[in-house]
């Protein structure tokens, strides 16, 4: 399917950095006035470029640059660049000298991108593009870019970014980032650089303190001795390496008449004569249960029996509903309520069908149940676990939504939505969970997470723009009291990295999008599942070996390094802040 989300990331995650040493030249010129304070041009320049990387594989574009004219403002300075220049340069390939004056600023492999991305045809509608920005999730994300965007009389660029997208989309013989600039209502884009710097000095925080606790955790992750004995007593298997069961795949579907929801499950069961431990799978938003088919053939492979339910109001066909204009928003709030309720579905169903059906009888161990999920799934996961919703946090939380720069809780705060009933979502079934890239800082919150008792194992990419490694992984951990935890960290790894292309793809992902190495990132997922749910679900109390930081670091390489750690509290976080 087309999903803005890689359609968007692809056509302009790559002008971005163009655009932000464009503005920091216009800072430099100006930073000599009297009224103007700002920090190191080094730190304002990588926070500003982690800003526009997040943004952009979230859900929306980022057209910087104006109709005619780019107006760089800070107070009552302002420099500006022609957007002739830069339509002169795509077409022909030549700066002028109205472009010449900041290219000293920009490197020649950006330069070169600069080009190919201000021409690339971007795939999709004025439909698509329509019914997207006119969701909550979008308005939400126009807003905050509105902030810093704006109209040639400084107002929010709120409704001048969604006016040009649209009207560059119905133009589809010519729908380009170029097209989308003359499209922009006004005679200039104003960027406002005091917005910027603001968004700067918050994310460079951010930025310092997520590579301090980056830092911390590599070091918690060393064995304090490494000796031949020590490393004697680690199986070497290579648990990334498909195992030796073989299995079938089936693919049944559920029908839940008091939820009136029907979904597919894809079931890959192995061939075996006794009763097999289960793994559920939960995809994230937008995808669907394609997503992890790798992960579920390879737990197959080790024998466990792995379902892989697809959620019908936040997968794929959802999406794609929205952009066809049969649905008006990316997901329901009920959602939060209905994929905890699709797994215990399923669990009954399969309890249903070890009775009834011969091909299940005798193969279904459903005293061994473990979850796997990411992002949205990864919040489905925790629910199970047992984490309740915390309205309190939400209400603390949501209301400043506008100012944020995690975007993951545009997701957790549909749940305001929600009557604030005591929902029971988990299962009892559930012995052990992973949630990859969860979302769950202000949705669980200290209070809810702290009450869950099963083995616990969460997955972080350091480099995660959507769900913020700090804010939704590292910090939840030290929240955890289950006394079997485990974080596991990506250096360099995305929201995007475990996930499978789907199949029925077109879109090609950009690396900025879905980081480098993707295929080292799913190996490590694959080989923490097998050893975490042999040791909690299976109960092979020989496989907690591979749960060790002297086997992580025999397979950990780069450019993704993996480090694990089993403990890290909320003190020794801030002490390393």
């Amino acid at each position: 399917m087309r999903s803005p989300i890689l359609v968007f990331a692809k056509c302009f995650a790559l002008i971005i950095p163009f655009v932000i040493d464009i503005s920091l030249a216009m800072l430099s010129k100006v930073r000599s006035h009297p009224y103007f304070l700002a920090p190191q041009t080094v730190s304002l320049k990588l926070a500003l470029r982690i800003f526009s990387i997040g943004l952009l594989p979230t859900l929306t574009a980022y057209p910087a640059l104006g109709a005619e004219r780019i107006r760089f403002n800070y107070g009552l300075l302002e420099r500006s660049i022609p957007i002739s220049s830069l339509e002169t340069y795509a077409r022909t390939g030549k700066v002028d000298e109205d472009l010449a004056g900041y290219t000293q600023y920009v490197s020649k492999k950006e330069l070169t991108q600069l080009r190919k991305v201000l021409l690339t045809p971007i795939p999709l509608n004025e439909i698509e593009i329509s019914q997207f920005l006119y969701t909550p999730i979008g308005e939400e994300l126009l807003k905050k870019l509105g902030k810093v965007l704006q109209t040639e009389s400084r107002l929010s660029g709120f409704y001048a970014i969604r006016a040009a997208l649209i009207l560059s989309a119905a133009d589809r013989k010519d729908f380009t980032l170029l097209n989308v600039l003359h499209k922009f209502p006004t005679n200039a884009i104003s960027i406002n650089l005091d917005q910027s710097l603001a968004i700067a000095e918050t994310l460079q925080n951010l930025v310092n303190q997520t590579q301090k606790a980056v830092a911390l955790i590599n070091q918690k992750s060393q064995p304090k001795t490494t000796t031949a004995s020590t490393l004697n007593i680690v199986p070497l298997m290579d648990l990334g390496k498909t195992g030796t069961s073989r299995f079938l795949k089936q693919t049944i579907t559920l029908n839940d008449l008091s939820r009136k929801r029907i979904f597919p499950v894809d079931i890959y069961l192995p061939i075996a004569q006794t009763p097999r431990s289960i793994i559920v799978i939960s995809h994230g938003l937008g995808s669907d249960r394609t997503s992890f088919a790798y992960l579920a053939e390879h737990l197959a492979s080790y024998g466990f029996v792995v379902a892989v339910p697809e959620h019908p109001g936040s997968d794929s066909k959802q999406l794609q509903a929205l952009l066809s204009g049969t649905a008006h928003r990316v997901t329901n709030p009920r959602e939060l309520i209905d994929r905890p309720l699709d797994i215990k579905f399923l669990l009954d169903e399969l309890t249903r069908l070890s009775k009834s059906n011969p091909a299940f009888q005798g193969r279904l161990n459903l005293e061994k149940i473990g979850i796997i999920g990411q992002s949205f799934g990864g919040y489905t996961a925790l629910a199970l676990a047992g984490a309740k919703i915390n309205f309190e946090q939400l209400e603390v939380d949501c209301p400043a939504l506008e100012d944020t720069l995690n975007i993951s809780l545009l997701l957790q705060c549909l749940a305001v939505k929600l009557p604030k009933d005591k929902y029971n979502l988990s299962d009892v079934r559930i012995k052990a969970a992973i949630a990859i890239n969860p979302v769950d800082s202000s949705i669980f919150g200290q209070a809810s997470l702290s009450q869950i008792k099963i083995p616990v194992m969460i997955v972080s990419g350091s480099s995660d723009t959507v769900a913020p490694a700090l804010i939704e992984q590292i910090q939840p951990f030290t929240w955890l009291t289950t006394p079997n935890k485990f974080l596991a960290l990506i250096k360099g790894g995305t929201h995007f990295s475990t996930i499978a292309e789907s199949p029925n793809s077109t879109i090609p992902i950009s690396t900025r999008v879905i980081g480098s190495s993707p295929a080292l990132a799913r190996r490590y997922v694959k080989t923490l599942s097998v050893s975490f749910f042999e040791t909690y679900v299976a109960q092979q109390p020989t496989y907690l070996s591979y749960l060790s930081t002297d086997y992580v670091n025999t397979i950990s390489q780069q450019p993704l390094p993996l480090s694990l750690i089993k403990s890290l509290t909320s003190k020794q976080l801030q002490q390393a802040f």
